[in-house]
């Protein structure tokens, strides 16, 4: 160990996160003895002002070279920690934290216990901190351009707010057109204003923004690069359309003789043609070919779009392509789905076509759905009398075939749409069965009164064990918990509030940018709390459901927020890059490539160099790291079979001390 350093030591109290289970003044006592402490101290919030004012303090006037910060995650306060000690001119990198909460405080009972591992984790500290060594960060560019994956509300919004600030923005959007399922939706909640009337200005004002660029019917293929300096690949999916010539007169689709394909946007309750545009107001208002249905495509007959096509767009030839773009930060949008009901046969959803799902009764309540907004019976047509609302069919579940998780949105939707049938249809009766009703937003529990005090929807606390059919009805077999008594419900339509998942798409997205699920599919953010629209990967920003449930006004405000830190990332020129990257010994390298192989960033290259080694001088292959590529993920120097690669700041010879002094 270097015997120079002159390393101080303070420990925090966390007011009693920490000193409740761990003894701090023992911690302090125990470490002074440690090669190279000359100082030792506890404040009971060491990450204050005055506590950061003691760790100034004691650089200056007992000429640290060397600080260890017993405390809270590095996640936290490193960068508290270290931009204190640089201002009172010690360089940042000469500071480690002991994980002392986390690791110890909050997962340990035995005060004895707690801090005897406290003082070991402050001894792996330091010792790491004797084999410290200045570093020094470098700079990297920044590309003035952001991409937003997901061309929902929440891509949207952050789009807009990116490109009202000057940057260029582009959505990539897997479906024909933006929207999302905000498009999908009739009306709001609490306002009972319509989704449409709100969302598609919106959609007008981020197709004609001159700072937003927007490619549907694709889907982002790679990603590469890092922080400010992202290159991107997004596959084009060939439309067989000519988005160039197409009017939007919709006669191709009128005339396709194939029109059997279940509408996604209408949730498979009509039917579409091969050649189709979403909904009326999709952007663009280009239709895209199917061609898995198009008969064209599958027998080579038929072309008849292609003859009644006057401006002539139709294009059968035309191939999928591949745009690389470079962008200095990525936020996923990618929004949700409603989870499948495969395991709640006791539902009877796919059994009975009057058993339907939430988003399948907005389409059925929608001007432009496929009843035109009648509510109706599908399996005769005939107007419901009575209807039926399950509440958290897959959420807050604990037999393990849906989520455990609350989907936050289903109470205010289901009064929602409990209050809007007793608006239009005041004879039809509504029964809602629920667990618990939750309305913790702005106005939504008022929202829940109105339902039952103005519109007399009848809410039932107890759980549907069955719905089955029974003589041309539905019957709903329940438990009312209030008044402990079993109840046989005869019904004509049962509407379910199914969970809420993330968009299937989001588990290979997550892999490509780097950035973390939790284990439900959701991106996790870098902290709860101090960042939550940022993902630990830098950066890449969330925005929407793909972090968690969220109703639009969350949404809408996390987006904001989100475009906000894309912001204040493009207006600047440089980025200050992490100086703890990889570094090889050109004497041990044999040039296997190991390394380059491994590296997610492309951050390592060979070249044929001239080395001194013992005496002989010699030309050999070795690995050259990229500094500003390199994002000090150690990959490489785990993988280098010679040891010739290491990493500055976590070095081999540092981590090795770091377990002799925990294993001492």
């Amino acid at each position: 160990m270097n015997s120079l350093q002159r390393i101080g030591v303070f420990v925090c109290h966390c007011g009693t996160n920490i000193a409740g289970t761990v003894d701090v003044e023992k911690v302090v006592e125990m470490v002074k003895s440690e090669p190279g402490v000359v100082h030792a101290e506890e404040y009971q919030y060491m990450c204050s002002e005055a506590g950061q004012s003691k760790i100034k303090d004691a650089i200056r006037d007992k000429q640290l070279t060397g600080v260890v910060v017993c405390s809270c995650s590095p996640r936290m306060h490193e960068n508290t920690f270290r931009k204190a000690a640089e201002r009172a001119g010690l360089n940042p990198y000469m500071v480690e934290i002991a994980n002392i909460r986390e690791h110890c405080s909050w997962i340990h009972k035995n005060k004895e216990e707690a801090t005897e591992k406290a003082v070991i984790l402050a001894r792996a500290a330091i010792a790491k901190v004797n084999l410290n060594a200045p570093l020094q960060p470098g700079e990297s560019r920044v590309v003035k351009r952001a991409l937003v994956i997901g061309g929902g509300i929440a891509g949207i919004q952050t789009a807009l707010d990116i490109a009202d600030a000057g940057y260029e923005v582009d959505i990539v959007e897997k479906t024909p057109s933006i929207g999302g399922k905000m498009s999908q939706l009739d009306k709001t909640f609490p306002t009972l204003d319509c989704s449409a009337c709100i969302l598609t200005p919106k959609m007008v004002e981020a197709a004609a923004h001159d700072k937003i660029n927007i490619y549907t019917y694709s889907e982002v293929e790679k990603v590469s690069g890092f922080v400010g300096d992202f290159s991107v690949d997004i596959r084009k999916k060939a439309r067989s359309v000519d988005m160039t010539k197409c009017t939007g007169c919709g006669v191709c689709s009128e005339k396709c003789p194939s029109k059997k394909t279940p509408s996604e946007f209408n949730r498979g309750l009509s039917t579409r043609s091969a050649i189709y545009t979403p909904f009326a107001q999709a952007i663009p208002n280009v239709p895209v070919i199917d061609r898995e249905h198009c008969i064209k495509f599958q027998t080579g007959k038929c072309g008849v779009c292609e003859k009644v096509c006057a401006a002539g767009a139709i294009d059968y030839k035309q191939q999928d392509e591949i745009i690389t773009r470079e962008y200095g930060a990525i936020v996923v949008a990618t929004g949700f789905d409603t989870i499948k009901l495969d395991k709640f046969d006791e539902y009877s959803y796919n059994q009975s076509p009057d058993v339907i799902t939430s988003l399948e009764f907005e389409r059925l309540t929608n001007a432009a759905g496929p009843t035109k907004g009648h509510l109706e019976r599908l399996s005769n047509h005939e107007a419901p009398k009575s209807v039926t609302f399950i509440q958290c069919v897959g959420s807050r579940d604990l037999t393990c075939k849906g989520k455990t998780y609350c989907s936050k949105i289903c109470c205010m939707y289901t009064a929602k749409h409990a209050m809007l049938i007793r608006d239009k249809y005041p004879d039809v009766e509504v029964n809602v069965f629920y667990i618990d009703v939750r309305t913790p937003g702005k106005n939504f529990d008022e929202f829940y009164r109105r339902a039952v005090e103005e519109y007399g929807v009848n809410y039932i606390k107890g759980q549907v064990g069955k719905v089955a059919e029974h003589n041309g009805h539905l019957r709903v077999q329940a438990v009312d918990l209030i008044d402990n008594k079993r109840i046989i419900l005869e019904t004509d339509l049962v509407v379910l509030a199914t969970a809420i998942e993330p968009d299937p798409s989001v588990r290979g997205l997550a892999t490509m940018l780097t950035a973390s699920i939790d284990t439900n599919n959701f991106l996790t953010e870098a902290h709860p709390k101090l960042r939550p629209v940022e993902s630990p990967t830098a950066g890449v920003f969330l925005s929407g459901v793909c972090q968690g449930p969220k109703d639009i006004p969350e949404t809408v405000s996390q987006a904001g927020a989100a475009a906000a830190k894309v912001i204040g990332l493009l207006a600047k020129d440089k980025l200050v890059t992490n100086p703890c990257t990889a570094k090889s010994d050109e004497r041990y390298c044999n040039g296997c490539s190991a390394c380059e192989k491994v590296c997610p960033y492309g951050a390592i290259s060979y070249e044929n160099k001239e080395v001194f080694d013992h005496g002989i001088r010699e030309t050999r292959r070795v690995a050259v790291v990229n500094t500003a590529l390199c994002q000090g993920c150690g990959a490489c120097t785990v993988a280098c079979p010679s040891g010739a690669m290491d990493l500055q700041g976590f070095s081999n010879r540092q981590l090795i001390a770091e377990v002799d002094a925990i294993c001492k």
